[in-house]
């Protein structure tokens, strides 16, 4: 009888250390395949990260090369155009263009400069596809610090210059201006007005620090990342 219990014991014993095993081993899968799971997740991201890195450096190089094959080829015919932004704009200089003050029409004397800028400006765009780095190119107007009585202010003010820059562009250089898409098919150029808010001057008391900042400039906004939401980066971070 005494032998009979021992060995019921001992069969009781080894079935439980058998289920235990068998629990130990099914976790161990399920926190390998787990594991497995957000490895590749991680990996994945890492991989559409970097891709977009890539882009976006790409980008940043082909605005660059605009920039200063623009200006190289401006200064070859005598015309000044400065880089401003850590190479995202392009300003145009008061030597270059500049209005007269509380007035949005390009002066006459300044539009075969102009046309030079609007011609040379297309022809860089236009080679090797180079629009599809970017999401927007605005022409930005600015102003002096003193007030004006046009209707908006120096915001409307500021805004008209763009405004008549792209018209002449348009008008003067080439309707191709206007066929200019990003790669969403969205109009590439477009015009805002930045009134005094960011002048190039800290001091405007004489009328040739006002006209520096009576001025033009083009800024080259780059084509964000779309493939990565990077929201859902932080989220899987976030659930591991």
């Amino acid at each position: 009888m005494f032998t009979k219990r021992t060995k019921l014991e001992e069969h009781q014993e080894n079935s439980f250390w058998i289920s235990y095993t068998d629990i130990l081993s099914s976790l161990l899968i399920i926190i390998l395949l787990v594991t497995a799971y957000v490895v590749f997740e991680l990996m994945t991201t890492k991989q559409d990260v970097v891709q977009n890195f890539e882009k976006v450096t790409k980008a940043e190089l082909v605005r660059k090369e605009i920039l200063t094959e623009v200006q190289r080829k401006l200064l070859e015919v005598g015309l000044e155009v400065n880089i401003t932004d850590n190479f995202s704009v392009l300003r145009i200089p008061e030597s270059t263009l500049t209005f007269r003050s509380n007035n949005y029409y390009i002066p006459n004397e300044m539009k075969k400069d102009l046309r030079s800028i609007g011609i040379l400006l297309l022809e860089v765009l236009s080679k090797e596809n180079r629009t599809e780095y970017f999401d927007t190119i605005f022409i930005e107007g600015h102003t002096d610090i003193r007030s004006t009585d046009r209707e908006m202010g120096n915001w409307g003010l500021s805004t008209f210059r763009a405004i008549s820059v792209w018209n002449y562009w348009v008008n003067s250089v080439s309707k191709e201006y206007e066929k200019l898409l990003n790669t969403d098919k969205d109009k590439l150029f477009s015009v805002s007005g930045y009134g005094d808010s960011r002048p190039i001057t800290k001091s405007q008391k004489s009328e040739e620090e006002y006209k520096k900042n009576r001025r033009i400039d083009i800024r080259f906004t780059l084509r964000k990342p779309t493939s990565v939401d990077f929201s859902k980066i932080l989220n899987l971070f976030d659930e591991n």
